[in-house]
C-alpha cells in the first residue's frame, strides 16, 4: 500500500481533540502542514505568501515543513490571508503556544543534536515504526549495557556523565514506547549485527535474550534479515519509517548519518523506502524462524 498524501488534513484543533497527548514536534508538523494545504488550496506561491508576513518564500517552506519555531503572528497573519475565521485563529494561536513548548528531550540538552530531535519529538506519535539496522540492534530495542557500548563506540572520549547521559535517553525513548497507545515497532535487523560482539560475549548474550523476549510482546514484530535476503533486497544503509495514522501526518523516513540525518516526506521517496522494506520484510525470516536464528546466535555467545 503505497504512502497516503495528506494535502488535506483536518483542522488541528480536531486532531488536538483527537490526541491531547500529542508532542509539540508533531504538533508543529500538523500545524505546517495544515498552513501548506490552505495556502495550496487557494494557488497561492510561497513568495505570494511570505510576501505578506514580510518574509522569503523560503521561510513559508521551513514553516510548512516544521524546519523552523513558528511564531504567533506569523501563524495569525497566514490564516487571515487565508480566509480562517477569527474564532479558529484564536484556537489555532493556542495550539502554536503549545507546539513551541519544552518537551521532555530537551532536558538532555546537548546530547541531543538539532538533526535528532524530529526522530525523538515524533517517535512516539506514528502509528508503526519500521526500522532496519545493519549495523546494531535498534536502539528502541538495546539493553543497557549494549547501549553504553554502542555510545561508546561513537563517543570514546565522552566522560562518563556524557556517556550515561545518552544511555539514559535512549532508556527513556524505550519506556515512552511501552506506553498505552504507544506504536507498533517492526523491527529488520541484519543478520550480521547477531555476530558483531559490540560490549563482549556477555553484553551479547544478554542482549540476544532479551531480543527473544522481545518476540513475545504484542507491540513488537521482530525479523531476522539473512545473509541472503540483505543481499537480495536492501534499503542500502539503516533506515526508520515513522508511519502516522491517515489524515494525521504525511509517514516521514529517517536516514541517519555520523553527524546528521535526513528527512524525507515527499511521495515518491516514501514510496521506494516502503517498497524495499516491504520487499525485504517479505524475504528475511518469519518472527517463529527469526528466534530460532536468536537462539542459534546464543549459542555462539555460550
Amino acid at each position: 500500500m503505497p504512502a497516503v498524501p495528506v494535502s488535506q488534513p483536518v483542522s488541528p484543533i480536531q486532531l488536538l481533540e483527537r490526541r491531547p497527548d500529542m508532542g509539540s514536534k508533531a504538533m508543529a508538523r500538523v500545524l505546517g502542514n495544515y498552513l501548506r494545504a490552505l495556502r495550496e488550496s487557494r494557488a497561492m506561491s510561497p513568495a505570494a505568501a511570505g510576501h505578506h508576513i514580510r518574509a522569503h518564500a523560503s521561510k513559508i517552506s521551513r514553516m510548512e515543513t516544521a524546519h523552523v519555531s513558528l511564531k504567533a503572528r506569523d501563524v495569525e497573519d497566514l490564516l487571515a490571508l487565508y480566509g480562517v475565521t477569527a474564532d479558529e485563529r484564536a484556537e489555532i494561536a493556542r495550539i502554536v503556544q503549545r507546539s513551541s513548548q519544552p518537551d521532555w528531550w530537551q532536558s538532555y540538552g546537548e546530547v541531543v543534536p538539532d538533526w535528532l530531535q524530529q526522530l525523538i519529538g515524533l517517535e512516539r506519535d506514528a502509528h508503526v515504526i519500521r526500522t532496519y539496522e545493519t549495523q546494531f540492534v535498534p536502539g528502541l530495542l538495546q539493553i543497557p549495557a549494549y547501549a553504553e557500548a554502542v555510545v561508546l563506540s561513537g563517543h570514546r572520549l565522552a566522560p562518563p556523565d556524557e556517556v550515561e547521559k545518552r544511555v539514559n535517553l535512549r532508556l527513556e525513548r524505550q519506556r515512552r514506547m511501552s506506553e498505552p497507545g504507544a506504536p507498533v515497532l517492526w523491527a529488520l535487523i541484519d543478520e550480521g549485527v547477531l555476530y558483531r560482539p559490540v560490549g563482549g560475549r556477555d553484553v551479547m548474550r544478554a542482549q540476544l535474550e532479551y531480543l527473544v523476549e522481545a518476540l513475545r510482546q504484542p507491540g513488537i514484530r521482530l525479523q531476522i534479515a539473512s545473509y541472503a535476503a540483505s543481499a537480495a533486497a536492501t534499503p542500502g544503509a539503516a533506515v526508520t519509517y515513522l508511519r502516522f495514522a491517515q489524515g494525521f501526518l504525511p509517514d516521514v523516513v529517517y536516514l541517519e548519518h555520523m553527524t546528521s540525518a535526513v528527512y524525507l516526506d515527499r511521495l515518491e521517496d516514501l514510496d521506494r523506502y516502503r517498497a524495499a522494506l516491504d520487499e525485504l520484510s517479505a524475504l528475511a525470516a518469519t518472527p517463529a524462524a527469526s528466534r530460532a536464528m536468536l537462539e542459534a546466535a546464543l549459542e555462539h555467545y555460550r
